[in-house]
């Protein structure tokens, strides 16, 4: 069979069979008395032998090889095969989502182009610092596109490169968004919540509300306490009881109080959140620690308070957890009434007694309270700081005395 006929039944071009024949790859059996290259049944066949290896990525030294040697073992070679292919996809699928990512982009002219394909390279760099000036110095009219940040933010574990990307995420108007909602879905808990630390500085909607709401009942509490915080608003008492444990175990309990505030700012919920913090003043199990801790969350409910009195109050705080220790044996419980009393009991069922110092009556403090306009917020906590002044507890009552006696000697 000559090389032409060869040639169009194997699909390879004469030249390619010219090529063969020089390697020693496919020589044919014979020649014509006019020298042209003659092919046997067997030579076309190994023909056939040959493309085959190819379209498994061999090269042809390697295909000699397999065809020639015995002792070659294709299992060993395969496996090879796999792993450069494997990576030869990554590196394919970096470049198509690069391309995307230029192509999202509208680039006006080829600077705009490089300009991105920088930020890209320095996104993907080992180097933090690297990657926080890719993110920072882009020029003012040059825009990354919002899903590339978005999918960066999404893996930054740096908390500086981390806040950078959120600021330019952010600059993008609410781009972005949908990528950080599926965030929120991710089996990672680091990812969920930079998802959610992300989508609290885009401007409010709809969905970005709901993946803020689908957070709150997080298994990570890492997840779940940055969106209560984000969410708490007047009248977001979904968010109180996030809040409330972060209060009682301690972390972040200053911005878990000031939120748990702006809650109560709706005086419709104000006797919930109230109510719930009594509730962890009750509980047997709570240390001296704990209870100051949601004491000093009360006295933030109350509205009117300036810097300076929360300043003395915390002073009183602090002054409790660095004295004698003196704990909550007495297991005093405070109560809530729809009216926003309260009351405080010991374990035996009577008013507890102790050494606080109680002035003037609940009465007298919350009418001068509301005299200067002051919410129902106000009241019901003044009502639970008169009974905490006499708790059994001395660190708490110094606490609930030390606010009473602001209020005493505001004027309000």
């Amino acid at each position: 069979m000559l090389i032409g006929e060869v040639a169009r039944r194997s699909g390879v071009s004469t030249r390619m069979l010219r090529h063969y024949d020089a390697l020693g790859l496919v020589r044919p059996t014979g020649r014509t008395h006019g020298g042209y290259r003659e092919y046997s049944d067997a030579d076309v066949r190994r023909i056939f032998h040959v493309e085959s290896l190819r379209t498994l990525g061999l090269s042809l030294r390697q295909i000699a090889r397999a065809l020639e040697d015995p002792e070659f073992a294709p299992a060993e070679l395969v496996a090879e095969l796999i792993r450069w292919t494997e990576e030869r996809l990554e590196r394919e699928r970096e470049l198509l989502d690069r391309l995307r990512t230029i192509d999202a982009s509208e680039p006006t002219d080829w600077p705009d182009v490089l300009r991105l394909v920088e930020l890209v390279r320095g996104l993907g760099s080992t180097n933090a610092a690297r990657r926080q000036q890719a993110v920072l110095t882009g020029p003012e009219n040059a825009r990354a596109p919002a899903e590339l940040l978005a999918a960066a933010v999404l893996a930054e574990t740096d908390p500086h490169v981390a806040g950078a990307l959120r600021w330019a995420l952010a600059r993008a108007g609410g781009q972005g968004a949908a990528e950080l909602i599926e965030g929120v879905r991710a089996d990672d808990a680091g990812v969920r919540r930079r998802a959610v630390l992300a989508l609290a500085e885009l401007p409010t909607s709809p969905d970005v509300a709901a993946a803020l709401a689908v957070a709150l009942n997080d298994p990570e509490p890492a997840v779940r306490r940055c969106a209560a915080l984000q969410l708490a608003a007047p009248g977001a008492t979904e968010a109180v009881p996030t809040l409330i444990e972060m209060v009682v175990e301690g972390d972040n309990d200053v911005g878990a109080a000031e939120a748990l505030g702006s809650v109560a700012a709706d005086g419709h919920c104000t006797h919930e959140v109230v109510a719930a913090l009594s509730d962890e003043l009750a509980e047997p199990t709570a240390g001296s620690a704990t209870r100051i801790r949601l004491a000093q969350a009360l006295v933030e409910l109350a509205s009117g308070t300036t810097e300076a009195d929360r300043t003395e109050i915390g002073a009183a705080g602090s002054d409790a957890d660095a004295g004698s220790g003196s704990g909550s044996g007495s297991g005093a419980q405070v109560g809530v009434g729809a009216d926003g009393g309260a009351a405080l009991h010991g374990d035996s069922g009577g008013t507890a007694s102790t050494g606080g110092e109680s002035g003037p009556g609940p009465g007298a403090r919350t009418d001068a309270v509301a005299g200067k306009g002051a919410t129902v917020t106000s009241h019901a906590v003044c009502a639970v700081m008169e009974r905490l002044a006499r708790d059994e507890d001395g660190d708490v009552a110094r606490v609930a005395t030390a606010f009473l006696k602001m209020l005493d000697g505001s004027g309000r």
